[in-house]
């Protein structure tokens, strides 16, 4: 098994409830949940939403403030459209516009939001990236 690789990504959220019904208007259907935690199947890897005060609990850092936006997650779309419709749908369901999409410097095009909790999302076409048909990405071999 390579050790390349991440299978599950968890973001802390103050509002279980309210984080579930953003990603539900994005169209997001959780594959399992339980009281404190919602996870949602995607290509190869699981997303989790976790309440942050158990999430910091379950981290032995009881009590922790658990930060945001120093990473960014990002979904890829095949085209400009892809990305100017998931912005608005994402905005439209309460995210904060960071960035609207706009072509930049690397070739592409690309705008960031950040969900009701503050986690930062790209939303991207990279022209130099094909997309599998379930919307997966390879990187290309040179």
């Amino acid at each position: 098994m390579t050790p390349q690789r991440v299978t599950l990504i968890t973001l802390g959220v103050a509002n279980l409830a309210r984080a579930h019904q953003f990603y539900a208007s994005l169209g997001w259907e959780p594959a399992e949940t339980a009281e404190a935690v919602a996870f949602y199947q995607m290509n190869g890897l699981v997303l989790a939403l976790f309440d942050r005060e158990e999430l910091a609990k379950d981290q032995g850092r009881p009590g922790a403030a658990l930060g945001t936006g120093g990473m960014t997650l990002a979904q890829n779309f095949v085209d400009r459209a892809g990305v100017d419709e998931a912005f608005a749908k994402a905005v439209a369901a309460g995210a904060t516009p960071l960035k609207p999409p706009e072509e930049v410097f690397w070739g592409g095009y690309s705008g960031y939001y950040a969900d009701p909790d503050g986690h930062v999302w790209e939303v991207a076409h990279n022209p130099f990236w094909p997309l599998a048909k379930d919307g997966s990405l390879t990187l290309p071999t040179k």
